[in-house]
């Protein structure tokens, strides 16, 4: 009897262990949205515009892209198709403007066209949020230090927490008075720059801490 007693009360321990990890779990994802921006063919290799470590970033994006899935969260992906005059990459009806494969939407996921590179801007993006009642913003996607550094910036003006997924981002070579900066020190200026200040902007998180927290 005393056995079945202990049995009894460490099966409902467990389960109340279980509720309030489910919940804590909710509470952590509640009012969370995906935004994937412009993770399309062009930046990846043999496009128009290939970006450092693109392919390493679109599988990381796969990954935090599973997670919502699997959990059953909105995720919007951000597609840039160019309209300005001398545009080079991103040219509407070619493949390089198509979403890669890597995170390429289902039929429920939505799908946000914009010309410009801060999401927002002339986009249903923010009314979109807004119907659903979204708060907090895990962003990944491509450039770091233009789409991803505007739009982002953009979503803290408008109230939005944010935490963009660093390794899920890419960028490539600038220039500058006639110098070349690589990749990788703008990848880690720009993410350094935008989470200054406690994080003021935004959070940066790695794919793998991400996946391990939530």
């Amino acid at each position: 009897m005393k056995n079945l007693l202990k049995s009894t009360l460490t099966l409902c321990l467990a389960l109340l262990s279980l509720v309030s990890i489910n919940a804590q779990q909710k509470r952590k994802t509640e009012n969370t949205a995906l935004l994937i921006i412009d993770v399309q063919n062009d930046y990846f290799l043999g496009g128009k515009m290939t970006l450092e470590g693109a392919e390493q970033a679109g599988k990381n994006t796969q990954q935090v892209l599973e997670y919502f899935r699997k959990n059953n969260l909105p995720v919007i992906h951000i597609r840039h198709i160019s309209t300005n005059e001398g545009a080079t990459f991103f040219l509407p009806g070619t493949l390089g403007a198509e979403i890669h494969s890597l995170v390429s939407p289902l039929p429920n996921e939505k799908v946000i066209e914009k010309h410009f590179p801060n999401s927002f801007r002339e986009t249903e993006l923010l009314s979109y949020l807004q119907s659903k009642n979204i708060k907090n913003l895990v962003i990944t996607g491509m450039m770091t230090d233009v789409c991803v550094e505007s739009t982002t910036r953009a979503a803290f003006d408008f109230g939005f927490n944010n935490a963009i997924v660093g390794d899920a981002t890419a960028t490539r070579d600038r220039e500058l008075n006639g110098q070349i900066i690589k990749a990788s020190e703008i990848q880690r200026s720009f993410l350094a720059g935008i989470s200054a200040l406690g994080g003021l902007y935004t959070s940066i998180v790695n794919t793998q801490d991400f996946l391990k927290g939530n």
